[in-house]
């Protein structure tokens, strides 16, 4: 049992004129009432939960004769660099010149090709390929996720890091980002 004792403790050999009660506060109710309310605050609170992003990679085993399609001019492929940069093209790889930019300004390319595409085609959504290549970091690929949600790219992005093409990565030697 928990106590506060608040006895004045008096010396030894002195006489006390007059003896005073020592008075004691029972602090076991107080400790019961913390733990319950720390149990009941535990219990009830509801953790954060982890927000996933779809990704749609390719299966390398995969030799169906179901494949979908994809139309050149509504796919921008993201290729990831190194020094924070990326390169970004419309349509087919070697047929249209890259453009490097940083992260600060990928956003903006983002939303005006979706903005193209969606008034090309008649509101059809754009196609995002994005290709990770050996400079770049982790943080580049999370980057460019949190630009896709934030530039609310409803069709899940394609990652691939296996299918460089020779011609991409001529032009990333070039601009030295790869």
């Amino acid at each position: 049992m928990a106590e506060l004792d608040t006895s004045g403790g008096g010396k030894k050999g002195k006489k006390v004129r007059s003896k005073k009660a020592n008075t004691k506060v029972d602090l076991t109710a107080m400790v019961d009432l913390a733990f319950l309310l720390i149990t009941f605050f535990m219990l009830t609170t509801s953790l954060s939960k982890p927000i996933a992003m779809d990704i749609a990679k390719p299966d390398k085993d995969d030799n169906s004769q179901e494949k979908n399609e994809l139309r050149a001019s509504e796919t921008m492929t993201v290729l990831l660099g190194k020094n924070d940069k990326v390169a970004w093209y419309m349509g087919e790889a070697g047929k249209s010149k890259p453009n490097v930019e940083s992260f600060a300004d990928i956003r903006k390319s983002i939303l005006d090709n979706k903005k193209k595409v969606a008034d090309a085609t008649g509101g059809r959504q754009i196609v995002m390929v994005i290709k990770p290549t050996s400079g770049a970091t982790y943080k580049n690929f999370v980057d460019i996720m949190d630009e896709l949600a934030i530039t609310k790219i409803k069709t899940a992005p394609a990652i691939d890091d296996e299918n460089i093409t020779d011609a991409e990565k001529d032009f990333m030697k070039q601009a030295g980002i790869l």
